[in-house]
């Protein structure tokens, strides 16, 4: 029997759309297994969630680990009780840390280890329970850690490269007690954009990773603007557009939603971090939405045994 955990994430990092994730140093699911002589999974019990599903197939645990039996042609099942610590609908990834969580400890019981290659396609299985498809953006980074693209290399076979994180910048997240389904969140999206934002968001996108690597903090804030997805969705959340000024005009580089949102996540360098979530907790409470929030360096570890 092994337990796991797996951290919080933050998906899209304001350019990077479906592409861009990073792990947080805070809150995570713990997933326990156990090998079982019954084949198949069974989850004994969900802690800290209700009305998440036991079925392991309806389960984004029980479909990783699943689909982690059928790809190695095991013989043996597993037993799984899960420990939520990370709320469903706030765009922190708890989807993808069960999955996850639930991979790394069933990695460590199964006889001769499972490559990191079968880790993430289990847990991509998994994270497609919630999702509808194979999304990576916060599955790579809940695995591996740190700062990572997801390039869908082959119809959801997925490449992850790690970028370094630039020095001197931390991640502020602020949820506010709000709810936002994945679905909706995704509903609100166009599915077409005028070429000319198109190229504007790709510049953006290649001057973010390009200050990643040289550590040029001014051109990380010209590059960290979402053009296309936040302005879609921001009207989701009430008083989101507010915050999310106030972020930046307390000295964040850049802010957007965290994941699908309603979290707010905001890069800015350690000594403004504290104004940045002050300023953003005002703006939310004038909204009378209570928050809490976490301040995490980027490149936070991934999911480890316990």
């Amino acid at each position: 029997m092994v337990r796991a955990f797996a951290p919080a994430t933050v998906a899209n990092v304001v350019v990077g759309f479906d592409v861009l994730g990073h792990a947080l140093d805070g809150p995570g699911d713990e997933v326990e297994v156990e090998v079982s002589a019954q084949p198949g999974v069974v989850i004994e019990r969900i802690e800290g969630a209700t009305g998440l599903p036991l079925a392991p197939e309806k389960n984004t645990a029980g479909m990783a680990l699943l689909h982690l039996i059928r790809t190695l042609e095991l013989d043996h099942g597993f037993r799984v009780r899960i420990a939520k610590g990370l709320p469903a609908a706030s765009g922190m990834g708890s989807s993808a840390a069960s999955a996850v969580a639930a991979v790394v400890a069933a990695s460590a019981v199964v006889a001769g280890g499972v490559s990191s290659a079968m880790q993430l396609d289990a847990a991509l299985a998994g994270e497609a329970v919630a999702s509808g498809s194979r999304h990576a953006d916060n599955v790579a980074p809940a695995l591996f850690g740190g700062l990572v693209l997801s390039l869908d290399v082959a119809d959801g076979q997925f490449r992850v490269a790690p970028i370094p994180a630039p020095p001197g910048v931390v991640c502020a997240v602020v949820r506010p007690d709000f709810a936002v389904a994945t679905s909706a969140a995704r509903s609100a999206l166009r599915a077409e954009v005028p070429l000319s934002l198109a190229v504007r968001q790709s510049a953006h996108l290649a001057a973010f990773v390009t200050a990643c690597h040289s550590g040029d903090l001014g051109l990380l804030r010209h590059a960290m603007r979402d053009l296309i997805v936040g302005p879609q969705r921001s009207a989701l959340v009430p008083g989101f557009k507010d915050a999310c000024a106030a972020a930046r005009e307390a000295g964040a580089l850049g802010c957007s939603f965290a994941g699908a949102g309603p979290s707010l996540m905001a890069w800015v360098e350690p000594h403004a971090a504290a104004a940045v979530v002050a300023a953003v907790r005002d703006a939310f409470a004038r909204f009378d939405l209570a928050t809490e929030h976490w301040v995490s360096p980027i490149d936070a570890p991934g999911a480890r045994v316990l």
